[in-house]
């Protein structure tokens, strides 16, 4: 059954993802019940995130059903899947290192390649989520000033920058910022018309002054934070307001600001939705290769 759903898949998949060049994208996402599992592909290597409780009842375990049905598929081994298991995170949970191993390579991504790295953190350095909102980022920012906040590995200010933008990305990790000029540098990308500023988003937010000096702000925070960095705890359903007003001061008057989050039952606050103009944008930002469509939630906020 999984071995069909699989090659299913990938016949309708690997024709788009040839045409558009991308070697990373999300083979099976929990479509069939009895397989919680998502897989997936990275050029040559495949990620397995076990979301089942099955390891608790061998009965009940059909990981070895998708091993061997990824290796039948793809001609592989064991070498080539990397198995997770991605249990409900606190804080940043998600980015700490979990191994030591220091394996990267490449994946390409339409116009861009990114360093990923499959053992050492839950996530990988890329989001695959986030592919459609790059490439809608890439054809409108030529010339502009573009704002990256909770920038991660600076995917999407690889895209920015490729398609003309101007771009500060910050982050509060060093590591996941280095990793980003990794990846400009693996594009080519003279640094000299960008910024990477290592800095709590949150506290860096309250700083800024009233000026509007970005046409285009990308703000894509985790759900939720207790960061030994913070002094205090973050939500983002509950801190919205804060969010969106500071980036909101620092956006021109013609500008756009792209919210992003995945908590699963979020909801703009009344305030934001009578301050400015909003749209959903979350159905056209899901993937083609993803079959949850609650991934993330994504708007566009404008000034009146």
């Amino acid at each position: 059954m999984i071995q069909n759903r699989l090659e299913k898949n990938l016949k309708k998949l690997k024709p788009w993802a040839d045409r558009a060049q991308i070697e990373a994208y999300r083979l099976y996402d929990r479509d069939i019940p009895e397989f919680p599992f998502i897989v997936d592909v990275y050029k040559d290597h495949y990620v397995v995130y076990d979301k089942s409780e099955a390891f608790k009842d061998k009965d009940k375990n059909h990981l070895p059903l998708v091993m061997d049905a990824i290796k039948a598929i793809f001609k592989t081994d064991d070498s080539k899947i990397i198995l997770k298991r991605r249990e409900r995170q606190e804080g940043l949970k998600q980015y700490e290192k979990i191994e030591e191993q220091n394996q990267t390579f490449v994946v390409r991504e339409s116009q861009a390649v990114f360093k990923v790295n499959l053992l050492d953190y839950l996530d990988t350095g890329l989001f695959l989520d986030h592919r459609p909102m790059r490439n809608k980022i890439y054809k409108s920012v030529r010339g502009k000033r573009f704002l990256n906040l909770f920038c991660y590995t600076g995917s999407v200010s690889v895209f920015a920058a490729l398609g003309g933008a101007y771009t500060t990305s910050v982050d509060m990790s060093q590591t996941y910022l280095s990793w980003a000029q990794d990846n400009f540098a693996l594009n080519s990308i003279d640094l000299g018309h960008h910024k990477f500023i290592n800095a709590n988003v949150i506290e860096w937010l309250a700083a800024q002054p009233a000026n509007p000096v970005f046409d285009v702000i990308f703000l894509d925070p985790p759900t939720f934070s207790n960061s030994k960095k913070m002094s205090d705890t973050f939500e983002v359903e509950r801190d919205q307001d804060f969010l969106i007003e500071n980036c909101m001061k620092m956006l021109a008057p013609e500008g756009v600001l792209y919210f992003s989050n995945n908590k699963r039952k979020f909801k703009l606050s009344e305030k934001v939705l009578s301050s400015y103009k909003v749209r959903d944008l979350t159905e056209e930002s899901i993937p083609q290769d993803f079959h949850d469509k609650k991934i993330h939630n994504c708007f566009e906020i404008r000034h009146k």
